[in-house]
């Protein structure tokens, strides 16, 4: 096809473009307003996607992801390995979060045909809040995984007296880690989807399929724009809206169980929530 052969050309002059331009941010962010108008135009008619389905932070549009994740683990060496820390400017949500997690895991969780309870990972983990109050609770053994070597290192003294019951501390960031296979009742994944970009997100879910047992779960708990795809230049990461977020789960191959907002936070937060999934059983 002429117009598929065009777009090859572009992608490959646009290329060398990016690696100039990303060293300056001002460049980069003009640079990318440009290509993102192309690429939604060309996308739309050699691919028939919709346009709302296109943001130029993901790795489908731009090549500079490297600079994206770089970004957000240099905020993160900044942050402290408290709860504090993991909640940012909000502990005193942190009651009425675990709350409202333990409440939504408990009705996937022991009975026919639900998950059982050996094991869970606790994905993008830092210190281990939500191990320490939603999971250790329920599952007999947790392990944890996070970018963050000082925040694992952190855990080990935050779950004192429990880590006897943490099987593994895996260093990797989510775009690198591969769950071993079938091995998981629940795979736990919050606050963290935003700092993968569409394609490493979708690649993660279908990993996690791979990592679940039978009857398995995932859950999935992040904020949740109100509309498109929104940057946050502050920690390098992204907030989509709900229905992006179901698209990719559609296309992991993931079928969505049940999905909930959170409640009990003030209005002015962004809205936060939770999505439980579980391998299609017609799958492989």
């Amino acid at each position: 096809m002429d117009g598929k052969g065009a777009h090859l050309a572009f992608k490959s002059r646009w290329r060398k473009t990016d690696e100039e331009l990303c060293r300056h941010s001002m460049s980069f962010i003009l640079h990318k307003a440009i290509r993102t108008d192309f690429f939604q135009s060309y996308l739309y008619l050699l691919e028939q996607l919709p346009l709302v389905k296109l943001y130029a932070l993901t790795s489908e549009v731009i090549n500079g992801e490297m600079q994206f994740y770089a970004r957000a683990k240099h905020f993160y060496r900044e942050v402290q390995a408290t709860e504090e820390g993991m909640m940012g400017d909000y502990i005193e949500l942190s009651s009425t979060d675990i709350e409202s997690s333990r409440e939504f895991l408990r009705k996937f969780i022991e009975g026919p045909g639900k998950t059982g309870t050996e094991r869970a990972l606790d994905c993008g983990s830092g210190i281990g809040r939500v191990t320490k109050h939603v999971l250790l609770p329920v599952f007999k053994s947790v392990e944890l995984v996070d970018m963050m070597e000082n925040f694992l290192a952190e855990a080990q003294n935050y779950l004192q007296g429990k880590k006897d019951r943490v099987k593994m501390y895996y260093c990797y960031s989510l775009q690198e880690f591969t769950p071993a296979p079938q091995k998981y009742d629940v795979i736990w994944i919050q606050w963290v989807s935003g700092y993968l970009t569409d394609k490493d997100l979708l690649e993660f879910l279908i990993r996690c399929q791979n990592g679940l047992k039978d009857n398995g779960i995932v859950i999935l708990k992040d904020n949740v724009a109100r509309e498109g795809c929104i940057l946050d230049p502050l920690d390098s990461s992204v907030i989509r809206d709900l229905s992006i977020l179901q698209s990719l789960v559609e296309k992991s191959g993931l079928t969505i169980l049940q999905q909930e907002r959170q409640k009990g936070f003030p209005e002015q937060c962004v809205p936060v929530w939770m999505l439980a999934m579980q391998k299609d059983p017609g799958l492989p």
